[in-house]
């Protein structure tokens, strides 16, 4: 045999061997394959921000500060409801004219703006528990011989544009009389009444207090009329969003418990809320 034969003869044997032994041994498992790492929980959401509108000018309820910030009553009211019931809120001041709309359209989630709960307001949206009692008063000059709602019938009077005072001044007047001068808001109309543009001046009692309180020279003076129903302000949200009105309830509801409501009442009208 040639040494090239018998070298591939001896190479050949020695295979067969190591297969041999291979098909005589156990088989060793795979090595598993390292476990992958769970997917990680998708991060939750982003809270929404709800988006209140406000018709910021009608002070002490909603106003802008010197730096054009926000504030008042009802905002410090908002504020402390959102806190309460685990809610994340921005104010966007909304002019009054229009402001229903902006909820019935969704670019608002809730208004609050000193809005009376009235039976016509509550077929076109839905309103929380009432958070502020209020009525109607009269403002004219301190030498005007006005004791009574009544006496106001001969009189030009001012109002704020879509509000109670308009609505129950145009039920005496006539709601197209020309004796009445709408404006944007009632410190406009307050200093139409310093004027002599005006005669007399209705309005939410806790607006025109406040504004009696703060220009104390205006020579005005407030008379009150036992025709004059109590109001209730209430927080509006879209109709049916039942949801969101829970929570808003709740807020209110806690704010009221804790002692929370008394303190931002009395930081703005000095006194304990009844």
């Amino acid at each position: 045999m040639t040494t090239i034969h018998r070298r591939f003869a001896l190479a050949a044997a020695g295979l067969a061997a190591v297969l041999a032994l291979a098909g005589c041994g156990k088989q060793e498992a795979a090595a598993p394959a390292a476990a992958s790492a769970p997917p990680a929980p998708p991060a939750p959401p982003a809270a929404r921000v709800l988006v209140v509108g406000t018709d910021a000018a009608y002070t002490p309820f909603e106003s802008q500060n010197e730096k054009g910030e926000i504030v008042g009553f009802d905002i410090d009211i908002v504020n402390a409801v959102a806190k309460k019931a685990g809610l994340e809120v921005k104010f966007v001041n909304t002019p009054w004219e229009g402001i229903f709309n902006t909820l019935d359209q969704g670019d608002r989630d809730l208004l609050v703006s000193a809005i009376t709960i009235t039976p016509e307001r509550r077929q076109t949206m839905d309103f929380s528990q009432p958070y502020f009692d209020a009525r109607q008063l009269i403002a004219v000059r301190s030498d005007a011989s006005v004791t009574r709602f009544e006496d106001l019938k001969t009189l030009k009077v001012g109002v704020q544009n879509g509000t109670t005072g308009d609505e129950v001044v145009g039920k005496l007047l006539g709601k197209s009389n020309a004796s009445i001068k709408r404006f944007e808001s009632t410190p406009l109309a307050l200093k139409e009444l310093e004027a002599g543009g005006v005669q007399a001046v209705v309005a939410d009692n806790g607006v025109v207090a406040h504004y009696l309180a703060n220009n104390a020279g205006a020579g005005f003076k407030t008379v009150s009329d036992a025709g004059f129903a109590t109001e209730q302000y209430g927080l509006a949200v879209k109709k049916g969003n039942a949801e969101l009105l829970a929570r808003l309830d709740q807020g209110l509801a806690g704010i009221k418990a804790d002692g929370s409501y008394d303190r931002i009442y009395a930081a703005h009208f000095g006194a304990a809320s009844k």
